[in-house]
């Protein structure tokens, strides 16, 4: 792991535990990576509740339950499930913050939908915020990235909340 991850982990540990807030997670293109990441340093039970690995259409529809006609009217990669995968996690496990991830790592285009394309979304209790991200790297690389950058969202949400402050 290199230290640019790492820095990025001990500030979402940091933040997490200092504000006293917990997360959740629902993995689809990033596989529980983001989950990995979270519990590599000591101390994640604090904060860190659950994590569901939804890779195929139907654990989406059976464990976090997505709508099968959101899936089926925006495709699996798309802002809209990544939305209600968070939601849905979040919910699930009562946390204070769920972030989750679909998308198209590669090496084929996917629902129409190029290699690279992922959609990382995060919800609270107040509201979800939600973004896209193009990857242009390979599948690993793609991951790392994703996961990467799903982090940095988590802290940017975090440091924006401004009632906790």
């Amino acid at each position: 792991m290199n230290d640019e991850i790492l820095k990025v982990i001990e500030k979402v540990h940091r933040l997490l535990t200092e504000r006293k807030l917990t997360i959740s997670v629902a993995e689809s293109c990033t596989g529980g990576l983001i989950s990995h990441y979270l519990t590599t340093l000591a101390g994640a039970s604090a904060f860190f509740e659950a994590a569901v690995v939804s890779y195929s259409v139907e654990s989406k529809e059976k464990i976090l339950k997505v709508s099968p006609d959101l899936i089926s009217s925006c495709g699996v990669v798309s802002i809209e499930v990544a939305k209600e995968m968070a939601k849905k996690v979040r919910l699930l496990t009562q946390t204070d913050y769920a972030i989750s991830t679909t998308g198209n790592l590669g090496p084929d285009v996917l629902e129409g939908k190029e290699k690279g394309l992922v959609y990382i979304a995060i919800d609270t209790k107040e509201q979800t915020f939600a973004r896209k991200l193009i990857l242009k790297g390979d599948r690993e690389s793609n991951k790392r990235e994703a996961a990467l950058q799903s982090l940095e969202f988590v802290i940017e949400a975090i440091e924006n909340d401004k009632k906790d402050d």
